[in-house]
């Protein structure tokens, strides 16, 4: 049955003015994207505990804490780098073969990679498992964000995107309190074994993927787009019909995701220190020490998310009213002085834990209107291919990011004092994106090309 045989059916509209099968459609992109970070990010979440077990070395130790920190960083810029493949490669395939086919294959592919990291027996075992599902996680993106753009009434796909990323502070929301109960409750005597089952939970969204496969069908644009027009090409994306929107993208997508991963990467660690500097002043040690641990990481991620939230929800009024080239400006702006603020000013470790909040709403924020900003800059033939190239292409720039905090806190006598330092300087990152302003084009009141 075609999409519009039941618009038919059903013509009495909902919130937002749309149907019941525009709202599936959402919320199928919506799981795949929320599943897809929270699989993304839960090595970040246990790295103080897997990393130390997979090099035999004492969990808590300086040497411990130090290869954790270079470890994260080479990992994840290794999963940047296939995120961005995974992107490329499946934005064209989802202009190929279809939007909800690709959402189905990389749900897939992703759930399956992170569960294998529960079985690594060492560090050079966990790297291929999470390529694997870095491929997965980079194509997700570009097939659901399509789908939603194509899918939705025109006057309404500004909120569905921001709607649509919600699904990201969620999916971290997840990752948190998986990771703090496994960890933190049901194997908070055995921290060596504990990260493995968080692993293992990343294979619940392969379920989810069945149920997307069996509801959501391909959009009638794509159907009619795949069958007049030519097969689209990497190439084409830089001809002189397309270079102009192709850069404006790839600026945008580069500085906001070396911001947020240089960020984010690090935010268990930044908050383990904290919890070992209050954990000192206070007179704390052995297992309540390690609780607080796991309490300031989850204070940490809650503010992180909660800004994330709310700063992507208020990328629909600030790109309604005042349009998308002023929405980046702020939001950039706003980034750049929140995380100079985090880590160079004098705080005490719990306003410290609390200062992620502005960090998420800027940083975590931006991020709300790639959902819909990309999508509008490419006609329908070439969305997939478009979107999912200059989203992903900038990870492999980005994942010099993570890799350069990582290796140069590393080595510092003392690794979290370092850490801070480093992440001080990436608040210089949104700054210069300012410059690149001129390169930006703007879509407000532009209407979805075929």
């Amino acid at each position: 049955m075609q999409e519009a045989s039941i618009a038919e059916m059903t013509p009495r509209k909902t919130f937002l003015d749309m149907n019941g099968y525009q709202w599936t459609v959402l919320f199928a992109a919506w799981i795949g994207w929320g599943f897809d970070v929270f699989d993304g990010l839960l090595f970040n979440y246990v790295a103080p505990n897997c990393v130390p077990t997979l090099l035999g070395l004492q969990i808590g130790s300086n040497a411990a804490k130090a290869a954790t920190l270079a470890w994260t960083g080479v990992l994840t810029s290794l999963l940047l780098v296939g995120w961005a493949v995974g992107g490329i490669l499946f934005g064209r395939v989802a202009d190929r073969i279809g939007r909800t086919r690709t959402l189905l294959l990389t749900m897939g592919l992703y759930a399956l990679g992170t569960a294998l990291c529960a079985a690594a027996p060492n560090i050079w075992w966990l790297i291929p498992c999470r390529i694997i599902a870095s491929l997965g996680i980079g194509g997700e993106w570009a097939a659901g964000a399509a789908m939603v753009a194509e899918v939705v009434p025109e006057k309404r796909r500004i909120e569905a995107g921001a709607l649509l990323y919600t699904s990201a502070p969620l999916g971290l929301f997840l990752a948190t309190y998986v990771t703090f109960y496994l960890q933190g409750v049901v194997f908070k005597t055995d921290p060596g074994v504990a990260w493995r089952y968080v692993f293992l939970s990343g294979l619940v969204p392969a379920a989810f993927a069945l149920i997307v496969r069996s509801a959501v069908r391909e959009p009638e644009r794509w159907k009619d787009a795949a069958e007049k027009a030519p097969r689209p090409t990497i190439a084409e994306l830089f001809s002189p019909e397309y270079r102009s929107i192709t850069i404006s993208g790839l600026c945008m997508a580069l500085v906001a995701l070396i911001t947020w991963w240089s960020c984010n990467a690090f935010l268990p660690i930044i908050a383990t220190g904290l919890a070992q500097v209050q954990a000192k002043a206070q007179g704390i040690a052995g297992l309540a020490a390690q609780q607080l641990g796991e309490e300031f990481k989850k204070i940490a991620t809650n503010s992180f998310n909660l800004g994330g939230l709310l700063g992507t929800l208020l990328t629909v009024p600030a790109s309604k009213v005042f349009g998308r080239k002023p929405m980046f400006i702020l939001y950039f702006l706003v980034s750049g002085l929140s995380i100079l603020a985090t880590f160079g000013l004098d705080l005490d470790p719990t306003t410290r834990l609390y200062m992620w909040f502005l960090i998420g709403l800027s940083v975590f924020g931006v991020f709300g209107a790639f959902t819909y900003y990309l999508p509008e800059l490419f006609p329908t033939r070439l969305r997939g291919t478009g979107a999912g190239f200059t989203y992903n292409s900038g990870r492999i720039v980005a994942a010099i990011g993570p890799f350069v905090v990582g290796s140069i806190a590393s080595r510092g006598a003392d690794a979290f004092k370092s850490s801070l330092a480093v992440l001080f300087w990436v608040g210089v990152v949104p700054l210069l994106g300012l410059f690149l302003m001129p390169w930006v084009i703007e879509t407000k009141g532009r209407a979805l090309a075929d």
